[in-house]
């Protein structure tokens, strides 16, 4: 069994009066680490040596900061079995699925690395003949990065690597649910051969959290979580009037038209719903179907929802995984009770399996309205309801008849409908014949209750600069 200690200065310190956190595999609900949660003077020791370090980090050349991005995407990659076998363990992920992740992780650091000579500010013109206004781009100083259980790895490197091409330093607060992974690329950043202080890992209780998200010396909170989690955030920031950037919950609509090519439709909707046990925040949460081909999409899902089995992924990496514990899936199934309570038909699924693990099968349900908590809350689980409409401008209303508006979906061959839909949608990402896969190149941003901020691309990179106007008169 693993024993995590906190990564404050590029050392891992620790500590005998520290609590200890355990962590459990959900696919076997076994203990398989204990991880020392930080205590105030770890985490006022982290914000101090990642303030000093940032005003040393801030002074090197982007490219400069950049070559050590480019290190330590190598030495994820390098270390990428170990950081997968802590993540497999502490999410019953697949190990190929864990270890992938944290290549992939690599590959987003090594593409903010590239942004070293594109960090770009302005030149505006003045109302003086003899003024020059210059626009610059500054780091913001030591940025605190919250980061969710379900693609812990991946997004630890989405947050930190933009940060600290920019010239930031950052504190990093992984899940309690999955924190063995993030030491594991603690030990990545050592290989890198960083300067000590510009990346700082602990786990923390929401005491310590606080302490450190409404520290004068930080300047940014950075939350991918869900929609409570984002309020906190919010209060926290409020002290010090820290700038957020915020990914939040998401109920992402599919819309199947009738010209789409159906059987496509379903398989990808399906692998969406399943995908993770359905544990993520881009994930199809509700299906509205075009009425004339109802019945034949229904039975298409049906089979597809059919044939996804689910189990111990360790012991086959086909099987859809668990969710992350114990309340999560009692919370899914409640909700899936209260639809059915509430008229909606149990097509497939529905159940808490006997055995070991946090398992839930693929749900489906059918007979659904838009005023139903199971289409109007987030589930964040493999269960999808199904509802129909007559026309896409039917459909439309529906998909924004919602609280949330992260990412959204239409199957259709038309394009005219494609681009109706996509000039109207609510949302801050649509996918058009696909289900959403986050392109670390675009913009991954929400509306509505979805968040503030965002990730990914230029614009992302971005979030982590505050500007300067220089105001040059000659």
């Amino acid at each position: 069994m693993r024993n995590d200690t906190n990564f404050i200065k590029n050392q891992f310190i620790h500590s005998d009066q520290a609590e200890l956190i355990p962590v459990y595999n959900p696919a076997n609900e076994k203990l398989v680490a204990n991880a020392q949660a930080a205590t105030e003077a770890d985490a006022l020791s982290a914000i101090d040596a990642a303030s000093i370090a940032q005003k040393k980090w801030r002074k090197l050349t982007s490219v400069e900061r950049g070559q050590y991005l480019h290190k330590l995407a190598d030495a994820l990659v390098t270390l990428s079995p170990a950081i997968g076998k802590a993540l497999a363990e502490e999410s019953g992920k697949s190990l190929e699925d864990a270890t992938n992740e944290a290549i992939y992780a690599g590959d987003i650091t090594r593409y903010h690395a590239e942004w070293a000579r594109r960090i770009e500010g302005e030149i505006i013109p003045s109302d003086t003949p003899s003024e020059n206004l210059l626009l610059q781009r500054e780091p913001i100083g030591v940025v605190a990065c919250l980061i969710p259980f379900n693609f812990p790895v991946y997004t630890l490197l989405r947050k930190i690597a933009p940060a600290l091409i920019t010239g930031n330093s950052v504190i990093v607060r992984p899940s309690n649910n999955t924190p063995s992974s993030a030491f594991e690329i603690a030990k990545a950043v050592q290989l890198a051969g960083f300067p000590e202080g510009v990346i700082n890992i602990l786990t923390m209780s929401h005491a310590t959290a606080e302490i450190v998200c409404t520290h004068p010396k930080v300047g940014m909170i950075t939350l991918t979580g869900s929609v409570g989690a984002g309020r906190k955030a919010l209060e926290y920031s409020q002290v010090n009037i820290a700038k957020v950037s915020l990914e939040l919950g998401g109920k992402t609509p599919a819309i199947v038209e009738a010209d789409a090519d159906l059987a496509k439709a379903a398989k990808e909707i399906v692998a969406s719903k399943t995908t993770h046990c359905g544990q993520l925040c881009t994930a199809v949460e509700r299906l509205y179907v075009h009425e004339s081909i109802y019945d034949e999409f229904i039975t298409l899902l049906k089979a597809e929802f059919t044939a996804r089995e689910f189990g111990n992924r360790k012991n086959s990496p086909t099987l859809m995984g668990p969710l992350v514990n114990k309340a999560a899936r009692i919370n899914i199934h409640q909700m899936v009770a209260r639809a059915i309570d509430d008229g909606a038909q149990l097509e497939i699924g529905g159940y808490i399996p006997e055995g070991e693990g946090h398992f839930y099968p693929p749900t489906l349900l059918t007979n659904c309205r838009q005023d139903m908590e199971i289409v109007q809350e987030e589930i964040f689980g493999p269960v999808l309801p199904v509802l129909t409409y007559s026309t896409i401008d039917e459909a439309l209303e529906l998909a924004n008849d919602h609280q949330f508006g992260l990412a959204s979906v239409i199957y259709t061959e038309n394009y005219r409908t494609a681009m109706k839909v996509a000039n109207n949608i609510e949302a801050g990402e649509i996918y058009i014949n696909r289900t959403p896969s986050d392109p670390y190149q675009g913009y991954h941003a929400g509306w509505k209750r979805s968040g503030l901020g965002g990730d990914d691309g230029k614009h992302g990179m971005l979030e982590f600069t505050q500007t300067r106007l220089v105001v040059l008169n000659y």
